[in-house]
């Protein structure tokens, strides 16, 4: 358990190093270095204390002591010039173990300030190794810090998804574990932390002999590219007890010299990009493939033992991608390893990606024997899908784990499974998958199943409402010329994305448009969306509210209102998922036959009323949150009589810099205009990013927390951003970062450079054809009260802000409610 005292000494190590070393990772680094380095001496003292002899630092290594640093009263150079020959000199020492000397080899001080060594040196001297579980928890919360690895396409894993997928793949004692592109070794640690509960007595005494747990730190094994990942997850498994880690820098997917060894337990969340070219393999793959998440997958599959299981996160695309290479994955899944799939919410990977993953979980000997396959769906893992990840109440993993048992109980002891219906997913018959050829692994292929869960009869779409496409769209200004009719296209359904009120359109066409074309008129109450396009699977929904002419790249059902109520029909299709009714994203396309053929629950026209009851009152609270948290606006109130002062001389102004590579779909985070919302928040889900080698060599534009940010040129110049953040981030060179001093109150700083006087007194100064602001802006004067009265406005702001939070919390909590309400209609909280 990691304590409050352990955590605020590594988030002040942090501290100490963010001006000389702004890269996480180098702060890791350092502060690894240093713990070792620290703990060596402790070991020593402690051998001393009991008796015995010092091992580490003796036979002319003496001086390179700990103690000799921090407690010896050196001068600020003399200990900067000792660390520094001491880092050089360990891997040197024959008497520090292989594990420690491989941690220094290369190891170097990156700043020369003796002030920031003193308090680096000072706060480390704070720690004490005790051999005890709870400093590996506190350096796993070390690693955190590092978020993404980007250029390789990893992130790290949320522990408590970690802890799902090694409770369910259920790794025993006397098996071999295996992660082949461990990060910082989480699965590892996790596992080897799962099988010392398992083997544990009600009291806590540990059950394990010493050959027993000799023989279990033997079994782990770990692969990683990166010589930075495997001296830190070494680390990471010697704090938490592996005397000599298994970890290896290998290249799992070019690499045959470790092609040969198997294990009985996989566990791995790999890499999701290709370098640029593809990956280059060796030719014993299974699956010819340059993708690294096909390779990586074919890899786990393969290197099982006979009775092996895996547990393996891996992106959407593995799932449903037509590309032949996947067809074949799948294929092999099906038929030789796969038991299981969940489907995780695409926020888990916040704030670093928005990328949407599944699980498979793979086990040799059940899928030789069984005919299904097990689907589930968690639809909240316990924290919201925002870039902050917040705790909420609403987690389905405990539900699913024990659902997932259930089934893997069952279906290992052979039980029948015909009325096996899970709440949260359904199981499938393998010959239904195989049937399409596609090896389809999205659940909602499958979707009938679920039906017996529902206390309604399912009908086809259909058969209860007429399903067609709108209209080609106008060619020519004529048609639109003095236009009284509304004509609807993609865009403005996309505008509003849900509406249950749906009216009004950018265009509108005119009487001759409709006589010459002979546009077809779409009714009132018919539900629009988008089936053709970009749009296709962003599940935009609307009920139109009024007739209108629409286009043909929306879909038009027009429900028959003796069978069911338009509401009611909106309300079940907001439920169903574009993506998973078709495998194609060349050019996303649903086809009216499938859409006529979606099933839906349909109960009877009083039941139908008493759910869109239930969901409109839901929906008006969650309506009015909403106008509070959209309509809410920090505001100064600026007392003519506060002083004045250039901007330049409350805060430093810095621009970004440009990636001459281009920005990447992965890596470290470079915030631009479009990255910056309406409301000065940070836009994580259309972010870009830079590599990492990039960030590490950035002279200017590395981001800080409570930085306040400025776009300077392009369509949003003058757009104010607040970046209350602490992960690794940089602006590009359309962003001035303004960094308050201790003079201002950082979000006083950002409500002013927002105001609606500083945009005035700042379009002098935006210049060219395009808009661009000059440095010169620093002149602009704004005013500077008291830093107490700066404190007291902040603090009133933050009250507004808990407010507004509230409502956003509200607003969850009704999205929430309706959410449910459609599920118990499908007989599912799932969806």
């Amino acid at each position: 358990m990691l304590d409050a005292e352990t955590k605020r000494r590594i988030d002040n190590a942090r501290d100490v190093l963010v001006g000389k070393a702004p890269d996480p990772k180098a702060q890791v680094e350092q502060i690894t270095i240093a713990l070792i380095y620290k703990f060596m001496d402790d070991m020593d003292a402690a051998s001393e204390d009991l008796g015995g002899r010092r091992s580490f630092f003796t036979d002319g290594f003496e001086q390179y002591r700990w103690a000799s640093l921090v407690r010896s009263g050196l001068g600020g150079h003399e200990t900067l010039r000792l660390y520094k020959e001491a880092l050089e000199r360990i891997p040197e020492n024959p008497n520090v173990p292989r594990l420690f000397r491989d941690i220094f080899a290369g190891a170097f001080l990156p700043y020369n300030d003796p002030e920031t060594l003193r308090l680096f040196l000072k706060e480390i001297d704070g720690f004490r190794y005790d051999r005890s579980d709870g400093f590996g928890d506190a350096y796993e919360y070390l690693l955190r810090a590092l978020g993404s690895q980007g250029d390789a396409g990893q992130f790290l894993t949320p522990r408590h998804v970690i802890e799902f997928i090694v409770g369910i793949v259920d790794p025993q004692k006397q098996e071999r574990v295996l992660d082949p592109a461990c990060g910082t070794a989480g699965f590892l640690v996790a596992a080897h932390a799962h099988i010392r509960a398992a083997n544990r007595a009600p009291d806590g005494a540990d059950l394990l002999t010493p050959t027993e747990r000799e023989q279990i730190a033997n079994n782990f094994a770990g692969y990683d590219i990166s010589p930075d990942m495997t001296r830190l997850s070494r680390v990471n498994m010697h704090l938490h007890g592996f005397a000599a880690p298994n970890i290896q820098e290998y290249d799992t997917l070019t690499s045959e010299q470790f092609w040969t060894q198997y294990a009985d337990v996989i566990l791995a969340n790999p890499p999701f990009m290709s370098p640029k070219g593809g990956i280059r393999p060796h030719g014993r793959f299974s699956v010819q493939s340059k993708r690294s998440e096909v390779l990586f997958v074919d890899y786990i599959a393969e290197h099982l033992a006979p009775r092996g299981r895996a547990g393996v996160i891996v992106p959407e695309g593995i799932i449903f991608q037509s590309q032949t290479a996947h067809t074949q994955l799948r294929k092999m899944l099906v038929e030789k390893h796969l038991a299981a799939v969940i489907s995780l919410p695409a926020g888990v990977f916040q704030p670093y990606s928005g990328v949407k993953t599944s699980i498979l979980i793979l086990d040799n000997n059940l899928a030789r024997r069984a005919d299904k396959i097990a689907f589930f769906k968690v639809e909240n893992d316990g924290f919201d899908l925002g870039a902050q990840r917040r705790p909420i109440e609403r987690n389905d993993l405990p539900a699913v784990d024990g659902e997932l048992r259930d089934y893997l109980r069952r279906a290992r002891a052979g039980e029948p499974l015909d009325d096996y219906a899970p709440a949260h997913g359904l199981i499938v018959e393998k010959a239904r998958i195989a049937a399409s050829g596609d090896y389809n692994l999205s659940a909602e292929r499958y979707r009938e199943a679920r039906r017996a869960s529902s206390e309604f009869r399912f009908v086809r779409l259909g058969s209860i409402a007429d399903v067609t496409a709108g209209n080609p769209a106008p060619q020519g200004a004529e048609y639109f010329d003095d236009g009284e009719f509304p004509f609807v296209r993609t865009s403005d359904v996309g505008a509003v994305h849900r509406s249950a009120n749906f009216t009004g359109s950018a265009d509108k066409v005119n009487q001759k448009a409709v006589d010459e074309l002979r546009l077809r008129l779409c009714p009132a109450d018919a539900i629009l969306f988008p089936k053709s396009g970009a749009s296709t699977f962003l599940n935009h929904r609307v009920l139109l509210k009024e007739e209108a002419f629409v286009s043909s790249h929306l879909a038009c059902v027009i429900p028959d209102t003796d069978e069911a109520l338009p509401e009611y029909v909106y309300h079940m299709l907001c439920n169903v998922d574009a993506r998973e009714l078709t495998p194609d994203q060349a050019y996303p396309s649903l086809r009216l036959k499938d859409l006529a053929g979606i099933s839906i629950p349909l109960p009877s026209m009083e039941a139908q009323m008493a759910i869109v009851e239930e969901i409109e009152g839901y929906q008006r609270v969650l309506d009015g949150a909403r106008a509070v948290v959209e309509g809410w606006r920090p505001r100064i109130a600026v007392d003519p009589s506060w002083p004045m002062a250039r901007l330049g001389d409350v805060c430093e102004v810095e621009s970004g810099s440009r990636d001459k590579g281009g920005a990447l779909s992965e890596g470290i985070m470079s915030i631009g205009g479009e990255q910056i919302d309406s409301e000065g928040g940070i836009r994580f889900d259309k972010m870009k990013y830079v590599s990492e080698a990039h960030f590490s060599q950035m002279k200017r534009g590395i981001l800080m927390n409570n930085d306040v940010l400025i776009v300077k040129d392009g369509a949003t110049t003058g757009k104010a951003g607040f970046f209350a953040h602490d992960m690794p981030a940089a602006v590009n060179e359309h962003v001035y970062i303004l960094r308050g001093r201790k003079i201002i109150d950082p979000y006083y700083l950002y409500v002013t450079v927002r105001s609606s006087r500083f945009q005035d007194d700042l379009r002098p100064y935006i210049k060219g054809i395009i808009g661009g602001i000059s440095l010169e802006f620093q002149a602009i004067q704004i005013p500077l009260p008291p830093m107490a009265v700066q404190r007291a406005i902040v603090e009133e702001l933050d009250g507004e802000r808990s407010l507004v939070g509230a409502n956003r919390e509200l607003m969850e909590r009704m999205a929430s409610r309706i959410a449910g309400a459609v599920g118990r209609a499908w007989g599912s909280g799932a969806g």
